[in-house]
């Protein structure tokens, strides 16, 4: 019984002698008594504690059966609630994170935001000076670590804004800002044609431990990148709906024997084919134009033998890009062999393909608008490069669908190029399957 209810009880008790006579009748002269009325003496003496042990009861009972009155607390703050919030991040990365060991450390880093501390701190130092001229309201470290976080699960804008109570407007700001900034300002600094001497060198090289093939310079290939949805008011929503029947854009990237990108691009809608795609593309018009032409040159059987990327037949053959002579293995011996060298060239880039879906899963199924699809599948290629430098354990590879385009025509504008790669192709079969046979 609280205190309220006592102070109460004991004013009723008060309140009662005041109007009980009982006390005064007893004490009067019998002549007050005598002139009474028992009717009138019944009612002085009853009515008074009637009233009392009535009231009394009634508030007895709320008493015992109403609920404490509790003061209203405020409601939690996010940044103590969340293991997401800015202090819980900041706690992390700046108080327990040198503590831990190493491996334990980039473990964790790993499976929230895709790569390991260290790298992790690379991306933010290369970026802070630009998000800081964007005036945003959060840190960089916190602001990259989100979209990363985006990037490695394949989250929605709005799952990201529940788990770091933002807005969803304002996580999707953020996503733009960062994966734009990742595509323009960090692309030239980590995707770059081979050209120097000494990187070119170590690219033939290893290439040629791997298909026996001399200056082959990397390996072209192309990936569709599933569509989570379009626009309702676009004019033509069928040219994204690919062979394989879901609708997409394409991914053409050129890969070096450590999986490694140096060229990318994204143009193409999901219907059109891998060669259309090809002769959209910077490379094709630079390589057609003679913008890049790399110097090392080696001799085989007389035929001067200058750096090419290998492709499976849905692209072209041309000077600087050989393909398969067939790809159900009808050549002859010769053929057939350098059809098995060339694919285990080109094979490099399809493992680079599946290690970059698998370590960023937003590829998976691009969840962002279409506009800001192609800075997001170009912004997660630097990210795989900046893995691959770092050498960051290779997450499980994605599966790439089964190759279902035809072979690729040649235009009348490429026969040229088309003629000396087919003569290119001859001469390196029948110098591979000679030096193969003589061993």
């Amino acid at each position: 019984m609280d205190q309220s209810f006592l102070i109460m009880l004991s004013n009723l008790l008060h309140l009662q002698n005041q109007l009980d006579p009982t006390t005064s009748i007893l004490s009067d002269s019998s002549t007050s008594a005598t002139s009474a009325t028992p009717s009138s003496l019944l009612t002085s003496t009853s009515a008074a504690p009637l009233l009392f042990f009535t009231i009394a009861s009634v508030l007895s009972y709320i008493s015992t059966t109403r609920k404490p009155r509790s003061s209203p607390s405020p409601p939690p703050s996010p940044s103590t609630t969340s293991q997401y919030s800015v202090a819980a991040f900041r706690a992390l990365s700046t108080e327990r994170i040198w503590a831990m060991e190493a491996p334990l450390r980039d473990a964790q880093w790993r499976s929230m935001y895709g790569l390991s501390y260290p790298v992790f701190t690379t991306v933010v130092d290369k970026l802070k000076p630009y998000i800081a001229q964007s005036n945003l309201s959060l840190p960089s470290d916190y602001a990259v670590a989100m979209v990363l976080s985006r990037l490695s699960l394949g989250l929605s804008a709005k799952t990201v804004a529940k788990r770091y109570s933002l807005e969803p407007y304002l996580v999707s700001k953020i996503t733009n800002m960062v994966t734009r900034l990742l595509s323009t300002k960090l692309y030239p600094e980590f995707i770059k044609i081979p050209a120097g001497r000494r990187r070119l060198q170590e690219t033939t090289a290893s290439f040629a431990e791997i298909t026996s093939l001399p200056n082959i310079c990397g390996a072209i290939d192309n990936t569709h990148i599933r569509l989570h949805s379009l626009p309702s008011n676009l004019p033509n929503p069928s040219i994204y709906t690919n062979s394989h029947g879901f609708r997409s854009i394409q991914l053409q990237v050129v890969a070096d024997h450590k999986k490694i990108f140096w060229d990318v691009c994204v143009k193409a809608p999901g219907a059109f084919d891998d060669a259309t795609h090809f002769r959209d593309s910077l490379l094709y018009n630079r390589l057609i134009s003679g913008d890049i032409v790399w110097e090392k040159v080696v001799n085989v059987k007389g035929h001067p033998v200058r750096p090419y990327i290998v492709g499976d037949w849905c692209y072209p053959l041309l000077s600087f890009l050989l393909t398969p002579f067939s790809w159900n293995r009808t050549g002859n011996p010769a053929q057939n062999t350098f059809d098995e060298g060339l694919m285990k060239g080109r094979k490099v880039v399809e493992e680079a393909i599946g290690l970059l879906k698998g370590r960023w899963r937003i590829l998976q199924d691009m969840n962002v608008g279409l506009n800001h699809a192609p800075q997001t599948i170009v912004a997660c290629c630097v990210l795989h490069n900046l893995c691959q430098i770092a050498r960051e354990p290779e997450p499980e590879v994605w599966k790439e669908p089964e190759e279902s385009g035809g072979v690729a025509r040649v235009l009348e504008s490429e026969n040229y190029y088309y003629n000396f790669g087919e003569s290119l192709r001859q001469v390196l079969a029948d110098d591979l399957y000679q030096r193969l046979s003589s061993r």
